[in-house]
């Protein structure tokens, strides 16, 4: 039985009873501390032999240096007072020299926050996401929300500064306004031909049907969406993540990416500041950073621009596997054998080389045949076979992929020079000449910027524009992206994407076919019905 060795009186129980959710328990959760306490909590905890709670008590709580009760007290309704906020400030030293002191960039992963970054453009949105470990970003849907609102008669997207000051400024602005007012222009038309091809069954509730028709109607106009449009993000990260996100994106090119950076730094200092004084770009890691990041981004251009000249670019859209490991199956089948035996992995997977086809599958057997549904994970041998696939598709789909991060992924600037995608439900109609027209004006204006301005020209690139790029990842990660980006709700595009990676690792690796058993190699025509009924069967159930 787990047991609990701390005794507290009576006076130290009531205080700690508002910090931690049992104080005898040998589990417990910590509460209503702030996250510079929490960290460096947990930093002391590591190299003391107390207990966490006995710890909280003799160093920070009774502690004067620590400013505790200043801090972790009651606060007024507008905020900490001036008193508090003197005594944090007093604290933070303390603060910073328990974090300095285990020199482990780790120690940055004890405290964490969530930002909500709003008005910001889906180049930002993925440029804040392209940072994979240690944040959890939420992104505002373009299938399930309406992007031709206004304000102040404005339609919403961001103008970027460089442009709005260059000879570029009208062209720019007409390119982004006609775009969106050809999205709004087709919601009605489109909305009435999905309607009549596919009426609702009297057997479904109208909420269910009119919430899987918006997302079929959103899916097909987010193409005419530039890359400016307007976003929203609620970020969760610890602060190494923070740290470099902050750095990253304040010695980006673009003035959208340095304003999100400073303004995120300024808030998150206000709760986090231990964890990420480092981005400030007055500190010396910040410099030394920025100096690497200029002369190593500078070197690699210069030489791309003298030796890629000639190579050929990715016509045709679609997905191919460039790359794998002809012995991955083998390599697999004794990684799956390791942890049951005593052997050594390198022998383990010569001696599988020389196994007969049926054993190997016995043993991939043993590792797939009980698995009920996607969501039962495979075992982490899974992930020594890996795969390179290059991929040209939408930004709209990028945009959905991109968001796996237990993977290596790197695309090149959004350009108009891959062509786009035309949504099968409007190709022969009225509304495709309009969409095509809005596609070829956007093109124009992209060649005109991009001649002098190619980092700001991508502002005007619709959604539906091809971009390239590539996916580097293991069979474990592969198979859940494909299991789950494959199923009905999900956009007829990257459900395209992911059945093909799913088939063409299958083709060169029959044997690891058996891995991807709940890849829904389907096609649905109004997709997100049967996650719309099954929804509000959830809601009625609760009710």
């Amino acid at each position: 039985m787990l047991r609990n060795y701390e005794e507290f009186t009576e006076s130290q129980i009531k205080i700690l009873e508002h910090f931690v959710t049992s104080t005898s328990n040998n589990i417990f959760v910590l509460r209503n501390l702030p996250e510079v306490i929490k960290g460096a909590l947990f930093s002391r905890y590591s190299r003391s032999t107390l207990g966490l709670r006995s710890l909280l008590l003799k160093e920070f709580i009774l502690n004067e240096d620590t400013a505790f009760a200043a801090i972790a007290g009651k606060q007024t309704e507008g905020g900490p007072s001036e008193t508090q906020l003197a005594a944090i400030q007093k604290a933070q030293n303390f603060y910073d020299r328990i974090l300095d002191g285990y020199g482990d960039d780790s120690i940055g992963e004890l405290g964490g926050a969530h930002l909500a970054i709003e008005n910001v453009s889906m180049l930002a949105a993925k440029m804040i996401e392209d940072n994979r470990i240690g944040g959890s970003p939420l992104e505002k849907s373009t299938r399930y929300i309406y992007f031709d609102q206004k304000v102040d008669g404005e339609y919403l997207f961001f103008q970027e500064p460089v442009l709005m000051t260059s000879a570029y400024r009208e062209l720019f602005l007409d390119t982004c306004n006609h775009l969106f007012e050809t999205y709004s222009k087709l919601i009605p038309p489109l909305t009435a031909q999905i309607e009549q091809t596919f009426p609702k069954d009297p057997a479904i509730s109208t909420t269910a049907y009119t919430a899987a028709l918006r997302a079929k109607v959103l899916d097909c106009l987010r193409g005419l969406l530039p890359a400016s449009a307007m976003t929203n993000m609620g970020v969760f990260g610890n602060g190494r993540f923070f740290e470099s996100l902050l750095q990253k994106l304040q010695y980006h090119n673009l003035a959208e990416m340095q304003e999100i950076g400073k303004k995120s730094l300024h808030e998150l200092n206000k709760v986090i500041p231990s964890f990420i004084r480092r981005a400030d770009a007055s500190h010396k890691h910040f410099q030394a950073m920025n100096d690497f990041y200029e002369s190593m981004h500078s070197d690699i251009h210069q030489f791309a621009q003298h030796h890629t000249n000639s190579i050929d670019k990715m016509e045709q859209p679609g997905v191919r596997l460039i790359d794998s490991d002809p012995d991955c199956v083998a390599k697999l089948a004794g990684a799956l054998l390791f942890s049951c035996s005593q052997g050594s992995l390198e022998q383990l997977q010569a001696y599988c080389k020389q196994l007969p086809e049926e054993e190997i599958s016995r043993i991939l057997d043993a590792a797939s045949s009980s698995r009920e549904n996607r969501r039962h994970k495979s075992p982490r041998a899974l992930e020594h076979p890996s795969f390179t696939f290059e991929i040209l598709a939408d930004f709209g789909v990028y945009r959905d992929l991109h968001r796996h991060r237990i993977l290596t992924q790197e695309r090149q600037l959004l350009t108009c020079r891959y062509g786009y995608y035309v949504p099968p439900e409007i190709q022969g109609t009225d509304m495709e000449k309009e969409y095509v027209s809005a596609m070829e004006r956007a093109k124009k204006a992209y060649d005109i910027i991009s001649s002098e301005l190619p980092e700001e020209a991508q502002y005007a690139v619709p959604m539906a524009y091809h971009v390239h790029w590539y996916f580097h990842v293991n069979l474990r990660s592969l198979q859940w992206l494909c299991e789950l980006r494959s199923q009905p709700a999900g956009h007829a595009m990257y459900r395209f994407i992911a059945q093909e990676m799913a088939r063409q690792v299958s083709l060169a690796f029959p044997s690891l076919e058996r891995f991807f058993k709940f890849v829904d190699f389907e096609g649905y025509e109004l997709g997100r019905l049967g996650a719309e009924i099954r929804k509000e069967a959830k809601q009625q159930a609760r009710t």
